[in-house]
């Protein structure tokens, strides 16, 4: 049925696309301009035109492709906010092989970008609450992960091995205080400072004396004396894993629910919005 046959000017109205009901609001051809016009002389075959164009499809899409559009045009900000979020994470976690806990500074300057995608998304109650859980989530994971990530490493990678000790590194330290740091001998060979001493380092009784070890099979880390059990990191994992899992479920939950509200409104009243908090 071609536009206009048999219908009256809002059913004309109500078949178009949102995208195209705001092109012609736009204009300051809403339902209500149209709808003068039509009541005018000669006005339903003007108004018949009008529509007849507006319900055209562009570049090879059809209502159904517009409507997508539409749908896509309210996801898209929570996707942007998503993959702006986790490339900062990884980033963040990947320099720490090299900056160690200043990673955080990688974090922030990134951050930028994750706040420009939170304010490019929705501004209603359920996007803030959601843009707020996405910022608490960021902050956590870049803070705990900037100071644990050495420790998971390690949990993960290092190999459980026995090492010597080795004779310990005296230091004079600021305000005339001597620092003592355990040392070990590796299988290969290698004199390395243990990540943390422990009680017994500082005795060079103990120097030839067999002990185990978490060793980093790159030599990147410097070794933990002790099992994997000694590492720690495991609390500061598991809050790490929850905040992550907030970090990427917020905007997805957003996206699905700005979807949802775009297609309801399409079953709305012409040029009405449904009611709610849309996100």
């Amino acid at each position: 049925m071609a536009p206009g046959d048999g219908q009256t000017v809002d059913e004309q109205f109500a078949r178009l696309p949102r995208s195209r009901q705001r092109e012609l609001e736009a204009k300051g051809l809403g339902l209500p301009r149209l709808r003068e016009i039509a009541l005018e002389e000669g006005g339903e075959p003007a108004v018949r035109h009008i529509l007849a164009e507006h319900s055209r499809p562009t570049s090879g899409w059809d209502f159904d492709g517009d409507r997508r559009t539409d749908e896509n045009r309210a996801v898209w900000p929570w996707i942007r906010l998503l993959l702006a979020a986790v490339i900062s994470v990884v980033l963040c976690l990947l320099s720490t092989y090299v900056l160690n806990s200043s990673a955080l500074f990688v974090g922030a300057a990134c951050g930028v970008a994750v706040a420009w995608a939170g304010f490019r998304t929705r501004r209603s109650l359920g996007g803030l609450v959601a843009c707020g859980l996405v910022a608490i989530a960021y902050v956590a994971v870049i803070w705990m992960g900037s100071y644990a990530a050495d420790e998971w490493y390690l949990h993960l990678r290092g190999t459980e091995t026995t090492v010597t000790y080795a004779k310990p590194l005296h230091e004079q330290a600021s305000h005339g205080v001597r620092v003592t740091y355990c040392r070990v001998t590796l299988p290969n060979g290698t004199v390395r400072r243990v990540f943390q001493n422990d009680e017994r380092c500082a005795d060079e009784t103990l120097v030839g004396a067999k002990t185990l070890a978490v060793i980093d099979p790159s030599d990147h880390y410097r070794p933990v004396l002790g099992g994997k059990s000694a590492i720690g990191g495991t609390t500061a994992a598991y809050v790490c894993l929850g905040a992550a899992a907030v970090l990427v479920l917020a905007p997805l939950t957003a996206a699905v629910m700005s979807r949802s509200n775009e297609r309801r409104s399409e079953r709305s009243e012409p040029g009405g919005r449904v009611s709610g908090s849309d996100i």
